[in-house]
């Protein structure tokens, strides 16, 4: 089973590009199905037991998201099963996902961003004063954390103000990034070595600490929270995605172009993308503050 599971994990890196921590997930989902199920085999499972692992996992109060991915990723390594003729018959073709509500995204104002920044640069320990220039790159580029973090050293062109990305399942993208982060990562530049001792690194923000050789997403997730505390902003309000929200989210409000905001967070449907407009902007607020016919009559009374 061990050896199928491998299997199933390398078909869904090779054939469908799926992202590390995805496959991370699917072992660890897949790993429960049969703890769950045990001691029934995997080629004898059928609708009963899956009805009996739903009430198992809806046990643990898992949010729905977590039970669609827990149900997407059985749903597939079943089709796997089935491709390899493991099994002969699949049992997950009535399985359904819960429904998940949209959340609105939560976002920072340029304010809160601002505040982040300079508590940051002021740090002393250069791992806290790093975080500014993390920070910005995020929230001037919309990078995913794990995009951040992982981020080699070569990939920005300091020339054309360029950030190359390979976002998830290995998709290419390029996004422009202003001349105000591209010099506060120059003058980053100038310490990064502090991190590595005489040893070379690849990465823009290396670590000797994690296995990958750059720092990790929990240590930005940590140190985040701890400019956040310095700054006088709620830490409960300031997670690593939140800054990725406000890119998104500030960009709407200036009325940039939805394809363009789309490529630059790496979305590969754009309907992901369009949750940032159900957001009231601001400059939307401003006009019915300015144009709103009640509005309006009650100054002309005045």
């Amino acid at each position: 089973m061990s050896d199928l599971i491998e299997e199933f994990l390398d078909a869904k890196s090779v054939e469908d590009g799926v992202s590390i921590n995805t496959l991370q997930a699917y072992r660890r989902d897949i790993k429960q199905f049969i703890d769950v199920l045990s001691p029934i085999k995997i080629e004898n499972v059928c609708d009963e037991d899956l009805e009996v692992y739903l009430k198992k996992i809806e046990a643990f109060e898992y949010s729905p998201k977590t039970i669609s991915r827990k149900i997407s990723c059985i749903r597939e390594f079943f089709k796997f099963l089935l491709s390899e003729n493991i099994i002969i018959n699949n049992p997950t073709g009535k399985l359904r996902n819960p429904k998940i509500g949209k959340n609105l995204p939560s976002f920072l104002t340029v304010d809160e961003i601002e505040k982040l920044c300079d508590t940051a640069d002021k740090e002393k320990k250069l791992s806290l004063r790093r975080m500014n220039v993390m920070i910005r790159l995020m929230y001037s580029s919309g990078l995913r954390v794990s995009e951040l973090v992982s981020l080699p050293e070569t990939a920005i062109n300091y020339d054309l103000k360029q950030i190359f990305i390979r976002g998830k399942g290995n998709k290419e993208r390029i996004v422009p990034v202003n001349s105000d982060t591209i010099k506060c990562v120059l003058e980053y530049t100038n310490y990064r070595n502090e991190f590595t001792g005489k040893r070379k690194s690849p990465w823009m923000f290396p670590s000797l600490r994690s296995a990958s050789g750059h720092t990790t997403r929990g240590a930005f997730f940590k140190n985040l929270k701890k400019i956040a505390i310095k700054a006088g902003i709620s830490p409960s309000k300031v997670h690593p995605h939140v800054l990725r929200h406000s890119f998104a989210t500030h960009l709407v409000n200036c009325e940039a172009d939805l394809r363009s905001i789309q490529k630059m967070l790496g979305h590969e449907n754009v309907v992901t993308t369009e949750i940032y407009t159900h957001i009231t902007t601001k400059k939307l607020a401003d006009k019915v503050k300015k144009y709103h016919p009640l509005i309006a009559k009650r100054k002309g009374s005045l």
